[in-house]
């Protein structure tokens, strides 16, 4: 068992002490000692500081924690409204940065679920194989171009999704964003065995945006495995706002998708080797090699075991290149050409005893997508089975696609049953087909 702390400030019978802490500095807060305890093969860390608040706290217009539930005109955007694309069946967000961080913010400050996802190459292979790896892709709140293949197959395809926001680079944002009288709290969860411990220390051993309320080593086992009541619990004391997950892709996914209910955590994400690159066990690669798309190359001389990985991920890019990609990318651009400009968009429902069926007739484009996300909302508010007829719709771009996807998430949120589309072309099911969405026949059938 390795145990060690930086020095913070401990509340004893109600009282506040003002001790060193990070960089020298000196925080007041109020809290409960420092303890820990093992369990099995496990290791853990756990600062409990549930109760930790600012003895005075400022609210400033940058949208600080302490302020920015009560900021008036800023709140999470529902997911109709947000701007996602589809991808290859993966929603991916166009957004940039600032926008990352402030609803971060926002979600710590209202402990509202957010569960942010970071696809690359690595998600799309697996979102390709494993279903249900996919769909917690939908499920996430947020969803940032990690990768550059990601970058790449947008372009093809005509979707401005052009930065690259990987896990890691929001780690770093989020340690520079904040000041540090209001750092987001942080809980660091699995990794290989010392990483977790040792990224705390750094992250507290100097000023910054984030500070490490606690860590878990959980050992090597499944997702059901590591979702024992007692580690649930232990997370969950720990007051953190962010929780910052290392599993490997598919049980890091599958794991917070497991005790989504259950954690008290607002802000999850799993960033995989974000702990790796903070506690200083591996180098990142430089921002030349990451804007050039060669990270993996610097990937495989740190860690030379990944090569089998980024081999396998390759030879699957490859045939996805030309059974997916490319035919994808083709009647994107096709179809943004020929139905560019002309007929408006109409949308028209059809109340059923079970179900409500909407009967798009138009081109489903981008330019329709804010007339499209109030009938979309109001067939969700029914609460019943919702089916889309597209037998008017000729066309359909990725930005729809990612609002269909929006809405397969609120209708399996809110009723359990995801969307059934209906009606479409030939043309429109080789769209869905490239992109993993299912569909119906005809109407028929879920009537």
């Amino acid at each position: 068992m390795h145990f060690s702390t930086t020095s913070t400030a401990i509340a004893h019978s109600g009282r506040v002490e003002t001790v060193p802490g990070r960089g020298g500095s000196k925080t007041p807060f109020h809290g409960r000692p420092i303890s820990w305890s093992p369990s099995g093969c496990e290791e853990i860390a756990c600062i409990d500081i549930c109760k930790m608040k600012v003895a005075v706290e400022t609210a400033t217009p940058d949208l600080a924690l302490s302020g920015a539930a009560s900021a008036p005109g800023f709140a999470l955007p529902d997911d109709l409204s947000r701007e996602v694309y589809c991808v290859l069946g993966m929603p991916v967000d166009a957004i940039q940065m600032s926008a990352v961080l402030r609803r971060i913010q926002l979600a710590a400050a209202a402990r509202t679920p957010f569960l942010i996802s970071t696809p690359n190459l690595n998600f799309l292979v697996n979102s390709q194989l494993d279903r249900d790896f996919r769909e917690s892709l939908i499920l996430s709140d947020l969803c940032t171009a990690d990768g550059v293949p990601i970058i790449w197959i947008a372009r093809l395809a005509g979707i401005p999704i052009k930065h690259r926001i990987a896990g890691s680079d929001i780690f770093d944002a989020l340690k520079a964003e904040h000041s540090i009288e209001h750092p987001l709290k942080t809980f660091l969860f699995g990794g290989p065995e010392g990483v977790a411990s040792a990224a705390s220390r750094v992250l507290n051993g100097e000023p910054g945006g984030l500070y490490c309320v606690g860590w878990l080593y959980p050992g090597y086992g499944s997702a059901e495995e590591m979702s024992r009541d007692d580690i649930i619990d232990k997370i969950n004391s720990s007051g953190a706002d962010f929780i910052s997950a290392s599993l490997g892709a598919q049980k890091g996914q599958l794991w917070l998708q497991l005790n989504h209910d259950r954690l008290l955590i607002p802000v999850r994400a799993h960033l995989g080797a974000s702990l790796n690159f903070q506690a200083g066990t591996i180098r990142r690669a430089n921002s030349i090699m990451r804007q050039l798309g060669l990270e993996w190359l610097w990937r495989i001389k740190e860690e030379p075991y990944l090569w089998r990985r980024y081999c396998n991920d390759g030879k699957v890019l490859l045939r996805l290149l030309f059974t997916h990609v490319l035919p994808f990318a083709f009647w994107m651009r096709w179809l943004r050409l020929r139905y560019e400009q002309g007929e408006n968009l109409a949308i028209t429902p059809s109340y059923h005893r079970e179900n409500i069926t909407l009967s798009i007739s138009g081109p489903a484009n981008a330019r329709h997508v804010e007339k499209a996300i109030p009938a979309f909302r109001a067939a969700i508010a029914t609460k019943k089975q919702i089916a889309v007829d597209f037998s008017n719709t000729r066309t359909i771009d990725a930005r729809f696609l990612g609002l269909l996807l929006m809405l397969k998430k609120k209708a399996l949120k809110n009723t359990g049953a995801a969307p059934i589309f209906v009606g479409l072309s030939p043309r429109l099911k080789i769209i869905f087909r490239l992109n993993r969405l299912d569909f119906k026949s005809s109407l028929d059938e879920c009537i």
